[in-house]
């Protein structure tokens, strides 16, 4: 059940989960590491429904996912935030960015930024064009996308957990992958957090993995796509600030973008958190558990059994499940012992191929 928000918190953190699928293994683990560094902190630890891109939201998929964390014992301060329920503040933001010219309609198509490498060239930037634009076969109009200018530079930053970051998202220290045994974390190759090569377009908004920095200076993004649904990183940075959060622990497969989302909200006025990246669980090298690649739901029936495994995952000693009467009682005592140091500074840890219902091929 929430609990009751303090007025004036040090620390605030949050979990985001989409409604595209249920909770597995490695979003439970993101969840808890979130959760433990909230709470060791004495601060809140908020949950967001993010539910923007509404076409791929699943009904009743976030009551599973809020039936879960409380399962868990994972609960959270205040109402949960529902960004379906947001967009008169998401519009009002867009249009004031509009008036001030600090945000411009687009033109351009998926065919011309593919003819220019899969990146936007500026080239929209002081065209003056208004909300609809004549297509290039026909008098007809078509809606544009908006992007927010971006004139400032990405930045180096040091990341909670992972280390020094450089401004393209890479680790200034390589680490490696390991493999979770039942014995714990064994080192098994040389591996770097991958960086997406999906590019961003008028028509795909900005999500979490779909943009690849080429250099110090960002390309402006898309902050409402052309189909009228605003761009996730848009709404993210916007929630944020609304919210209060001042901390962010969440995969590392998220890396890569963190300087890009830091300009952006930096570009947007907003008060830029702090970020920790955790490993991310997969069944082989690259292939992390997802909801794209069917990983298994987690199983409300084994609680302390998840718990237990999740804080193995994160490195943060032996607990054994026998030993504690509930969830509370285990997480009462992981909270007290939680340090980030000692969760691996590894891209991905593989865990067992159980934890999916598809590994037998790549996607």
């Amino acid at each position: 059940m929430p609990s009751k928000i303090d007025s004036s918190p040090q620390y605030v953190g949050r979990f985001a989960p989409s409604p595209s699928g249920q909770l597995h293994f490695g979003s439970l683990v993101t969840a808890l590491a979130s959760y433990l560094d909230a709470r060791h902190h004495n601060g809140q630890w908020l949950v967001r429904m993010e539910d923007i891109d509404a076409p791929r939201c699943l009904p009743g998929v976030d009551s599973d996912i809020l039936l879960t964390l409380e399962c868990h014992g994972l609960h959270w301060d205040g109402s949960v935030l529902y960004q379906q329920q947001q967009h008169t503040r998401y519009q009002a933001k867009l249009d004031s960015l509009l008036a001030d010219e600090s945000a411009y309609f687009c033109a351009c198509t998926r065919k011309q930024i593919k003819a220019n490498g899969g990146h936007d060239n500026h080239y929209c930037r002081d065209l003056g064009l208004t909300a609809q634009a004549e297509t290039e076969s026909a008098s007809d109009t078509r809606s544009l996308a908006i992007r927010l200018k971006l004139d400032c530079q990405l930045d180096a930053f040091n990341d909670g957990i992972m280390g020094g970051v450089d401004k393209t998202g890479a680790l200034s220290v390589v680490n490696s992958v390991a493999h979770s045994t039942s014995s714990g974390l064994v080192e098994a190759e040389r591996h770097t957090v991958k960086r997406s090569n999906n590019s961003n377009s008028n028509d795909d908004s900005i999500g979490a993995s779909g943009v690849t920095p080429l250099s110090t200076a960002p390309e402006d993004v898309v902050i409402k796509r052309s189909d009228g649904l605003f761009a996730y990183n848009f709404v993210v940075a916007l929630d944020d600030e609304y919210q209060g959060v001042t901390d962010i622990i969440r995969g590392s497969d998220l890396l890569n973008v963190t300087p890009l989302q830091r300009a952006i909200y930096r570009s947007l006025g907003c008060y830029v958190p702090k970020y920790g990246h955790i490993p991310v669980a997969a069944v082989s090298p690259g292939r992390k558990l997802s909801k794209q690649n069917h990983a298994a739901p987690i199983n409300n029936k084994n609680v302390l059994e998840n718990i237990v495994n999740g804080l193995s995952f994160l490195g943060q000693g032996d607990y054994h499940a026998n030993e504690f009467e509930d969830a509370t009682q285990l997480l009462t005592m992981a909270i007290s012992r939680w340090d980030r140091k000692l969760v691996p500074k590894i891209a991905e840890i593989i865990v067992g191929k159980h934890e999916s219902t598809y590994y037998s091929h790549p996607l």
